[in-house]
């Protein structure tokens, strides 16, 4: 076997050295940790191709990875050690820019931060950013859906995507790249594959959508009392701003704690503490004065008692140290000991609901546990996580993971929700997929695994 992948894309890219393969088999929370026969590196499509068509033939499992980000071991291999890791961080050119059609095609090894870069180099924006875009993969976010900070004003990966190369689980190539904005010829095949985490196909390239360079920015940083207060200045941001809301996002007081505490450089962004912060950013490519905008809306909320205090940023520099305030926060919690961690979504209107329900049977059924839930309530999405109580034992509250997920699960399932908003099932959330989903609804993604997967050989063992 490790013959004959070598011939297929060189020796030097079949890795079997257990120092070199130990960063391809665990996931970054160390929730999972894998085997693998090898790790293969192909270094184009037609290697991907040809790898594809030999484990189809020989029915050996296949591990598409990217960046290795994943929170729900999506990307890790299982125990048995039979199975081969399909890295693709060699696949990362830039093909094509079209200005005049605002696409860019790139391969699913490139970073984000990359695919970033090459559009503010032709003058345009690609507006997918998340708190791992310096190591997380295009073809990562495409199998996964990832949503992040800015899902509210451009949707989530899927709708940022124009066209797909995938490789299927026998080696052929469906090149469904586009940069058309209008193609109704049949079914639009991307959807099957973005969000099914390498189970159906290998994402090898993708024509993602651009936008306008934003000319103005205005970050500001809000103090305000609950989540209810929130909920009604996203619709008086909406009102003012309109389009030009880019980021909603909403923290709890204990959070801020944390990260002045255990982040250098942090400070209270505010005068005096308050129970919740908004961070909120506006974003305009046209003319117009957009600070004037901003604080007008900020005046109207603070004199209907909408709010209690807000900063807007004067500068790039403090852009910067309000923006680290949250994306620091999930790391910092480490500092506190054991997290219980929720991807979830409600409807927006039933966010403030959710976190008042789901924070009472959390302290409920363990007393002195730490609520922290944070998110981007512009699409209903929360990462409900729960620290543990001061002078805990750690092992002790992580043994009980399952018990507050299937509590706080039910609670989302009942107000309509998701148990996954943005991070995907993998291997983390199958079974309990299997509780939630409607049944037609696994029984049609059944039947396209089995046609698209016949041998079962693309990541077996997640999501189904």
């Amino acid at each position: 076997m490790l013959q004959a992948l070598g011939e297929l894309i060189g020796q030097a890219h079949v890795l079997t050295d257990a120092d070199v393969t130990a960063a391809f088999l665990s996931e970054p929370r160390g929730l999972y940790h894998g085997k693998a026969a090898c790790v293969v590196r192909p270094g184009s499509t037609a290697e991907v191709a040809a790898v594809l068509r030999y484990c189809h033939a020989q029915r050996l499992s296949v591990v598409p990875q990217g960046g290795n980000t994943g929170l729900v071991g999506g990307q890790t291999p299982d125990a048995s050690g039979k199975a081969i890791v399909l890295s693709l961080q060699r696949l990362a050119r830039l093909r094509e820019i079209d200005a005049a059609a605002h696409v860019m095609v790139v391969e699913a090894g490139m970073t984000l931060a990359e695919a970033q870069s090459h559009a503010r180099d032709a003058g345009m924006l690609f507006p997918l950013s998340l708190a791992s875009e310096g190591t997380c993969t295009i073809g990562g976010n495409l199998a996964t859906n990832a949503g992040g900070t800015a899902v509210i004003a451009y949707g989530s990966t899927r709708d940022l995507v124009a066209g797909l190369e995938v490789v299927l689980a026998d080696g052929r190539v469906l090149n469904g790249l586009s940069s058309l904005k209008k193609d109704n010829t049949g079914y639009d095949l991307k959807h099957l594959f973005m969000g099914s985490e390498g189970t159906l196909g290998v994402m090898t390239a993708a024509s993602l959508k651009l936008f306008p360079q934003p000319r103005h920015v205005e970050t500001a940083f809000i103090g305000l009392a609950s989540p209810d207060q929130a909920l009604v200045l996203l619709a008086l941001a909406q009102a003012h701003a309109g389009n030009a809301l880019k980021t909603f996002e909403l923290m709890p007081r204990l959070g801020i704690e944390f990260v002045v505490r255990h982040a250098p450089g942090h400070r209270d962004p505010l005068q005096k503490p308050h129970a919740w912060y908004v961070l909120m950013e506006l974003a305009a490519s046209a003319e117009g004065d957009l600070q004037a905008t901003a604080l007008e809306m900020l005046e109207t909320a603070l004199n209907r008692g909408v709010i209690e205090d807000a900063t807007l940023a004067e500068s790039g520099a403090q852009r910067d140290a309000l923006w680290r305030l949250r994306e620091d926060l999930p790391d910092v919690q480490k500092r506190e000991g054991g997290s219980i961690k929720h991807d979830i979504s409600v409807p927006i209107a039933a966010v403030p609901e959710f976190l008042r329900v789901a924070g009472a049977a959390v302290l409920q059924a363990m007393p002195g546990a730490r609520p922290v839930p944070f998110g981007h309530l512009g699409d209903g999405n929360i990462h409900f996580n729960i620290s543990q109580p001061v002078g805990a034992d750690t092992a002790g509250f992580l043994a009980r993971w399952g018990e507050i997920n299937a509590l706080v699960h039910a609670i989302v399932t009942r107000m309509g929700g998701s148990i996954s908003a943005e991070h995907g099932i993998g291997q983390l959330k199958r079974e309990l997929l299997q509780q939630v989903k409607d049944p037609v609804a696994l029984e049609v993604m059944r039947a396209l695994k089995a046609t698209l997967d016949p041998h079962g050989i693309l990541n077996p063992g997640k999501v189904l």
